[in-house]
């Protein structure tokens, strides 16, 4: 009897720990949260369906790439990774004459445009600390004065800026989205924008946060319910 307890008991084992090796590596043929970040598509069917991007009714939008954000350490990349990939995706905006959104978040001195509820973890404790600069868009950026820019006052880009407007205008119907942070302005400027009915897209080594748990999170739970993931390469193969 004691003999078949254990017998089970070591069966069971073994099969949890091949279950745990199985979720693990699905997970890790996902998203390969390194500094080189790989995105595979081959775990979720749905990700293995052949994208396409029309230029004319796509917009990319980038989020918060500005001096005072991008100086702050991210991961699973480093900002120096998210802007080489950004520009990418500029430049590949660019020669297809499609349509590039450049947005910024920026405050008055005395922060009297922000936020002000309470919080058990305020973002930033002295407002006066923050430099001249902070608002710059980083000069590493490939944008250029026909891309159209914009100023937020709090985390997403819709709410109270003429984005939603701008992009109807143009006839915009995607939108493939990138900045810093995954989880703050990326996150809440995409949950916006589905529910304004826009295709979103993630370009998710175009992107990080300020760890890679928080990234990951967004990526993996939060990203392929209201859009499409892919990577740079994949999006810029896919503007036909």
């Amino acid at each position: 009897m004691k003999r078949k307890t254990v017998i089970r008991l070591f069966s069971i084992a073994i099969f949890i720990g091949i279950s745990g090796m199985f979720y693990a590596n699905k997970l890790n043929n996902t998203f390969n949260v390194n500094k080189n970040i790989n995105f595979k598509l081959k775990s979720n069917p749905n990700m293995n369906k052949e994208l396409i991007i029309d230029p004319k009714t796509t917009a990319l939008v980038l989020i918060d790439l500005q001096k005072g954000i991008a100086s702050i350490p991210t991961a699973p990349l480093s900002s120096d990774e998210v802007i080489a990939n950004a520009n990418k995706l500029i430049d590949a905006f660019h020669r297809q004459k499609a349509q590039v959104v450049i947005v910024r978040v920026a405050f008055n001195k005395d922060r009297s445009d922000a936020l002000h509820p309470e919080v058990d973890e305020p973002m930033a404790s002295n407002p006066n600390a923050l430099p001249e600069d902070w608002s710059t868009i980083v000069p590493e950026l490939s944008c250029d004065k026909n891309d159209l820019f914009i100023t937020k006052h709090q985390w997403g880009a819709f709410y109270g800026t003429e984005l939603d407007l701008q992009l109807r205008r143009k006839g915009i119907k995607t939108i493939v989205i990138g900045g810093i942070a995954t989880n703050y302005g990326v996150e809440s400027t995409a949950r916006d924008g589905y529910e304004l009915g826009y295709q979103m897209v993630f370009a998710v080594d175009a992107m990080a946060s300020r760890a890679a748990a928080d990234h990951e999170f967004a990526v993996t739970r939060i990203f392929p319910r209201i859009g499409i993931v892919r990577n740079t390469e994949v999006i810029i193969n896919a503007m036909k």
